[in-house]
């Protein structure tokens, strides 16, 4: 029983850094954007607002990778609880659990969208606001 409890430790500490890595995305995200709109403030130049869109696209754009890779890994986990203990081969590769449609559902997901479609429509209120 060692080794099964010692493999689902490895990728337990692989879902927690994967987990870790999307909290992070997203305070880097708002730093950016807050961060973007501060320099923008000086110069009213209207394109310097703009760009306040691309940290969050491309935040997204990862954060959702990562949320598809804590899944795959969260089914490796799945399959390795179920396996017997002669069974444990400590792989970690979860790429046979990838679909085409996982990147597509966690880039939808409701934790994705509820957070970056608001920082989107944030940026958009700031940009009419500073304008009109």
């Amino acid at each position: 029983m060692e080794n099964k409890r010692k493999h689902l430790e490895l990728i337990q500490g692989i879902i927690n850094r994967m987990s870790s890595n999307s909290f992070m995305l997203k305070g880097w995200a708002v730093t950016l954007v807050a961060g973007i709109f501060a320099i923008s403030a000086k110069d009213a130049d209207k394109m310097y607002f703009l760009v306040a869109y691309i940290p969050v696209i491309i935040f997204w754009f990862l954060d959702a990778y990562y949320l598809k890779q804590e899944h795959l890994y969260i089914c490796l986990y799945d399959e390795v609880r179920q396996r017997g203990e002669e069974e444990i081969d400590f792989c970690l590769n979860a790429a046979q659990y990838d679909t085409k449609e996982e990147y597509t559902k966690c880039l939808l997901s409701n934790t994705e969208k509820w957070f970056y479609l608001p920082l989107a429509a944030l940026c958009t209120g700031i940009i009419i606001v500073t304008h009109i």
